[in-house]
């Protein structure tokens, strides 16, 4: 039988540590404190996915959000080097209804000891479903996660309130990289992701925009023989088009598309010089340089567990997504846009692509990490695009 006695110390260790979250609404939701002893505010956001909380926490696209997991357990499988998805943690906070302190052997290290390392608050022992209804009720929460006690739940209902929130605010600038760099992730655990000695070779040169990528977005284009060079979001489009590239990218990222106009700007100057492909929040700078606009949804798509239809081949694919945007094509302006994919739940675009100029873009993210593999083919696609144009 095994030895318990070091869980029940965590789990009186875990209790004796009371935290709330404070809402912007008034309420205040109670639990204990796992993380960081660190207060932060946030927009609180949930996501659907029953595993991959390690990609999740490590996806810039998360930069501003205190994250809801629905599944009840998470940190059964710990922390490992491998399943990381950027440099670091860009979250505001966790929030969960039960920590397990599981152990796997990829573990190298558990979730609590992660978050404190990176400074990240977290809460647990909450009702998670309740807080799930109330976002699907009323919408995205601002909230006030306090862990380190210095406020009381009133106080932290007005910080809420005064938090600036995300609108109107450019975060891929906060997450993207200082400086460019060239993706070919040699590592032991090059293997485990397809990246052994049998990788393809690198046939097309492709500079991708960093407002926050992923790195399997990184693998997946480097597994279809694309030699990849990542410049930070900022990078005037003069200096992409004179590196040559076959083919451009624009990656996925945080926060309001509407703010990053110089990201619009540089979009509106590359389409029709060279074919490219977007994703998540490139397919909303991408729809904005085509004179589309985009708007704020109720609670936005956090999971993956999306349906989504392929208008072009009546197909159903089942996406991972994060993004509190969407694009909307009927403005009387945009008549440049054609729409590939639509959301089987809402309706929202979620594919485009450009009807003269060889661009396209989706709104969920096909390089399944975590998440289903469906849509991979949209890699294969960017390929073919750039082969024929």
């Amino acid at each position: 039988m095994p030895d318990l006695t070091e869980y029940r110390t965590r789990w009186k260790e875990q209790r004796d540590k009371p935290a709330f979250l404070a809402l912007e609404d008034g309420s205040v939701i109670r639990g204990h404190s796992f993380g960081a002893n660190v207060d932060r505010v946030g927009e609180v956001v949930f996501n659907t996915g029953l595993t991959g909380y390690q990609e999740i926490l490590s996806d810039p696209s998360y930069c501003g959000q205190l994250v809801t997991m629905t599944y009840p357990e998470i940190g059964n499988t710990g922390i490992n080097a491998v399943d990381m998805e950027s440099r670091g943690v860009f979250l505001n906070g966790f929030v969960i209804h039960e920590l397990n302190q599981g152990e796997n052997w990829r573990k190298d290290e558990s979730l609590a000891d992660f978050l404190v390392r990176n400074e990240i608050p977290a809460i647990a022992g909450i009702d998670t479903r309740a807080l799930t209804t109330k976002l699907r009720t009323v919408g995205t929460l601002k909230a006030y996660l306090g862990v380190s006690g210095t406020k009381s739940p009133e106080a932290g209902i007005a910080a809420a309130r005064e938090w600036e929130g995300l609108d109107g605010k450019d975060y891929a600038s906060k997450v993207s990289c200082d400086q460019s760099y060239t993706w070919d992730e040699i590592s032991e655990d090059s293997t485990y992701w397809g990246l052994g000695e049998d990788r393809p070779a690198m046939d097309l040169k492709i500079v991708a925009y960093d407002f926050g990528i992923k790195w399997n977005i990184l693998r997946r284009m480097r597994l279809s023989g694309m030699d990849v060079r990542v410049v930070p979001a900022k990078t005037p489009s003069a200096d992409v088009l004179e590196m040559k590239p076959d083919g451009v990218f624009f990656s996925n990222g945080p926060a309001d598309p509407a703010a990053v106009s110089y990201a619009i700007d540089s979009a509106r100057a590359l389409i029709g010089k060279v074919p490219i492909m977007g994703i998540c929040l490139g397919h909303q700078l991408l729809g904005l340089a085509c004179d589309a606009t985009t708007y704020r949804l109720k609670f936005g798509h956090h999971g993956c567990n999306h349906p989504v239809k392929n208008l072009e081949t009546e197909g159903i694919e089942i996406t991972s997504q994060n993004h509190n945007f969407a694009v909307d094509c009927e403005t009387s302006s945009c008549n440049s846009l054609e729409v590939t994919h639509i959301n089987l739940n809402d309706n929202t675009v979620e594919g485009i692509k450009h009807k003269s100029e060889p661009m396209f873009a989706v709104q969920y993210h096909p390089e399944a990490g975590p998440g289903p593999h469906d849509p991979q083919y949209l890699f294969k696609q960017f390929r073919e695009l750039i082969q024929t144009s």
